[in-house]
């Protein structure tokens, strides 16, 4: 089980506080997923080919393209605001 002081020295690195009540919580989280690790490291892997990426990548890029939507007319009747053919929306920056 992770000592008190290895799990205050987590949430430091983290960046957060944590109280008497939730070092002990977390010390039990924590070593239960350690736990879990350990059970892994017993499995042998010895068979399988070391991986560059944990999926298949492949470029699924296609070339953007401007269609037209029959019923934009509509959609632009429901919308809150709309200037011209284009939804007015609220500035984010």
């Amino acid at each position: 089980m992770l000592s008190v002081k290895e799990v205050q020295h987590i949430a430091d690195l983290a960046r957060i506080d944590l109280d008497d009540g939730e070092v002990r919580k977390f010390q039990k989280e924590l070593s239960s997923i350690l736990g879990y690790f350990e059970i892994l490291r017993e499995v042998d892997t010895s068979l399988i080919e070391p991986m560059t990426h944990t999926v298949f990548v492949r470029n699924v890029s296609r070339k953007d393209s401007a269609k037209s939507y029959q019923e934009a007319s509509r959609l632009l009747k429901m919308a809150p605001a709309t200037k011209g053919e284009h939804l007015k929306v609220k500035s984010i920056l």
